[in-house]
């Protein structure tokens, strides 16, 4: 009797833990402007969920050039325990290489309208979100670096906090890479639209004061020096920001210690 009785109690203790946790929902979400569904993963806090939810903040995470949907979760294996502890909830769209732009040559790719737009709607409409951008975040690493910061420059009526961690925020010095060109045109007949699409010449877009952003990249990464152009170019416009060096290079490894001082700077953003 009392081992049947010790196993109720356990069951009933594991019940509880799992009815507190952190919830990882996979959604497909309707794009009318692509006429398609976009896989999205969506980490819920605790705090998030039941009857007495309370509004939580939320910061979108963009993966990287061949990541999808999944990436975030899978190199961020503690994303869960986090959004518990901070109250955060966590959006990952599969962005595919789209650079998460409304594409100029293509028009099944409007991923800037998915992601700023129709993405948004969709999640302060079924989660209990701080639906303003005073509780809104958007950062990435790589391709979703520059799709991050593409996205907030341009929508920043939509999201409070900006970032990005290895992000390609100009992409003219990189032609032939990532699929860029069945975006925009080949580089060479095309100038005018790649200098339009690359991160640092949207900074006219925005005055000090209007985003809360942090840029970081590693001191061995081959985006380093763009990340250090964006960074000047802020100043240059005296627009604040936090901008980090450290060492390490474009790997998985970077991104898993990187996303956490983002974490931290969105944090006491939405805090604020």
């Amino acid at each position: 009797m009392k081992k049947k009785k010790n196993l109720l109690v356990l069951a009933l203790l594991l019940w509880t833990i799992s009815g507190y946790a952190a919830k990882v929902d996979t959604l497909l979400v309707k794009s009318p402007a692509m006429n398609k569904n976009v896989e999205v993963v969506v980490v819920v806090p605790d705090a998030g969920l039941g009857k007495k939810a309370t509004a939580c903040p939320v910061i979108y995470l963009l993966h990287g050039y061949g990541g999808n949907a999944k990436t975030w979760i899978q190199l961020k294996r503690n994303l869960p325990q986090i959004a518990d502890e901070k109250g955060i909830i966590f959006v990952c769209p599969d962005g595919k290489n789209s650079w998460y732009w409304d594409s100029p040559k293509d028009p099944a790719y409007r991923y800037e309208t998915f992601i700023s737009s129709e993405l948004v709607n969709y999640i302060d409409g079924h989660y209990k979100t701080v639906a303003d951008r005073k509780g809104r975040a958007i950062t990435g690493l790589s391709m979703g670096g520059h799709g991050a910061m593409w996205n907030a420059l341009r929508h920043k009526d939509t999201f409070g906090g900006a970032g990005s961690t290895s992000g390609g925020v100009d992409i003219r010095p990189f032609p032939l890479n990532w699929e860029m060109a069945k975006q925009l045109g080949e580089f060479a007949s095309n100038k005018k639209q790649w200098d339009e699409y690359t991160v640092i010449n949207q900074l006219d877009k925005i005055e000090n004061g209007d985003l809360a952003i942090i840029v970081d990249c590693g001191e061995s990464d081959f985006f380093l020096n763009v990340n250090k152009d964006l960074h000047n170019s802020l100043l240059a416009r005296k627009i604040g920001h936090d901008f980090i060096t450290r060492p390490g290079g474009h790997t998985s490894d970077y991104w898993n210690n990187s996303i956490d001082y983002q974490i931290l700077f969105f944090d006491k953003f939405f805090r604020k």
